[in-house]
């Protein structure tokens, strides 16, 4: 969920100035860490040198990747008719990474595909994403307990819903600022996952994440390909050493980013149409959308500039001047950002659902149950958005990581519900007809095929080789939440690789 924090210029631009890299810390793991004595003094999480480490009924290592180290325990929360694990993966520059994972439902455990989600942000805890959108369980109201979700999508696929950066949701460390640091710790994390649980050797990997994610998930994907043709080059020429043999090729099958942020050239064009001429009645008065239309040339010159150098210098009077001049004007209507139908509700991001998680996961003993080791859980960390923000990582060109993956046979998943407006439908179609892929000709000339399920329409769909691109027809930028049958059909054909017409 975008958490865009509309920041005064003059602010964002006095802190970037103050802004330094957090030192790296390199400690072997039973020592104690300065990162986390440091986020202890605030209260916000314990003392990792103070846990009970007997808790945890699985810890692996891997020589070939020693500065990492993966905790497991098992829950019994949410859903209990799954095998279910939570825990972290540590690394030596005291970075702690909480995840939470959940077999599939009707799919035999070797048989079933495995599905990495990722919430966006930046700054949002991926169990927004379990306990509203797609998870095995949704938050009850009040926040006092978990009713099932027969539309989870582990009806045919295990998940692992990931907490990262760093300092978001439960997990805990040092600052992590940008989308691309991430890659290289969710690759480990997966290895250590893959070994400590043979029994899903066979289990293709799926990234998605939503919003954000449209950073993310190539990131992660980037990082991860080139591991594994590293992996494979070396395997090839008979150059891994002893440790390195016990690595794997990560099975990755695909990628799926739901509403989410990918090209910021391409996308801050289409906010005026979302706000005054979408398929939806309009928000803003048709002035207002003149004078976002009008802005565009200098933010969209602005990111280029970004795009051309990725510096703080270039890209944070981009993300502030587009901002300022082009989404600031939907803000001041109090509407939701996240669906033009509504209004902005009382509670977290719009939604009263987000207080319910926030209670929910407060809750002491579902904290021990967890093995969560951070004492005040929160939905979206507004340190982390601000930090992303001050980076300038918000306008970085991710659109760029897509073509390496699909020249090697990588299929992408690009799917929108099509009331949203800050990640709107509208700039996500067209970014992804302006990508420049092998395919791009044929892509555009494929035109849009109605997808119905259960007979209905559901949206419409432009497919070429393995791209895809999916709009979904009465949903905001939470797909599962307002969609939940559609957006299971949608995942479970995905991942079956069936064609949606």
């Amino acid at each position: 969920m975008v958490n865009i924090t509309r920041l005064l210029l003059s602010t964002a631009l006095l802190l970037a100035t103050a802004c330094t890299a957090a030192p790296s810390h390199q400690h072997v793991f039973n020592q104690h860490h300065h990162g986390a004595a440091a986020s202890k003094a605030s209260g916000r999480v314990a003392n990792p040198a103070m846990v009970d480490m007997s808790q945890w009924t699985t810890v692996s290592t891997m020589d070939a990747i020693p500065n990492y180290r993966l905790r497991v325990k098992n829950p019994g929360l949410c859903d209990t008719s799954v095998n279910q694990y939570s825990g972290y993966l540590d690394t030596a520059e005291d970075k702690h990474f909480f995840f939470w994972f959940f077999e599939a439902r009707k799919v035999k455990r070797e048989d079933a595909p495995l599905i990495l989600w990722l919430n966006g942000g930046p700054g949002c805890s991926s169990f927004t994403g379990l306990l509203m959108e797609l998870g095995p369980c949704r938050v009850s109201e009040g926040g006092n307990g978990t009713d099932h979700n027969p539309f989870s999508w582990n009806d045919r696929a295990h998940i692992i819903f990931l907490d990262q950066p760093t300092n978001v949701g439960f997990s805990y460390g040092s600052d992590v600022f940008n989308s691309i640091a991430a890659g290289k710790d969710v690759n480990a994390l997966l290895q250590l996952f893959y070994k400590s649980f043979p029994e899903y050797a066979n289990s293709e990997l799926h990234v998605f994440g939503e919003s954000y994610g449209g950073h993310y998930v190539p990131a992660v994907a980037k990082a991860i390909h080139e591991a594994n043709k590293e992996l494979e080059n070396k395997r090839s020429l008979s150059l891994l050493s002893v440790s390195e043999e016990e690595q794997i090729v990560l099975p990755l099958a695909s990628i799926g980013i739901g509403n989410g942020i990918v090209d910021s050239l391409v996308q801050n064009k289409y906010y005026s149409k979302m706000a005054c001429n979408s398929t939806y009645p309009p928000v803003l008065d048709q002035k207002s959308c003149d004078a976002m239309d009008a802005a565009y040339p200098t933010c969209a010159r602005l990111i280029k500039a970004c795009y051309a150098w990725s510096t703080t210098l270039t890209c944070v009077p981009a993300m502030m001047y587009c901002l300022d001049h082009i989404e600031e004007k939907y803000y001041e209507a109090g509407k939701n950002p996240y669906d033009v139908r509504l209004d902005c509700k009382s509670g977290d991001m719009c939604y009263p659902i987000m207080t319910d998680i926030d209670n929910y996961l407060n809750d002491a003993s579902v904290q021990k149950a967890l093995g969560a080791e951070v004492k005040k859980f929160e939905s979206c960390s507004e340190k982390v958005n601000y930090g992303f923000s001050l980076n300038g990582d918000l306008v970085k060109p991710f659109h760029h990581y897509i073509p390496p993956l699909l020249a090697d046979n990588i299929r992408v998943l690009i799917y929108a519900g099509d009331a949203d407006f800050v990640c709107n439908w509208y700039g996500n179609k067209a970014w992804s007809m302006e990508l420049e892929w092998p395919g791009k000709e044929s892509f555009n000339a494929a035109g849009d095929e109605l997808w119905s399920v259960d007979g209905v329409g559901a949206g419409e769909v432009r497919t070429h080789g393995n791209f895809t691109f999916l709009r979904v027809f009465g949903a905001g930028h939470m797909v599962p939440y307002d969609q939940p049958v559609n957006s299971l059909d949608m995942i479970n054909k995905w991942i079956a690789n069936a064609p949606y017409v």
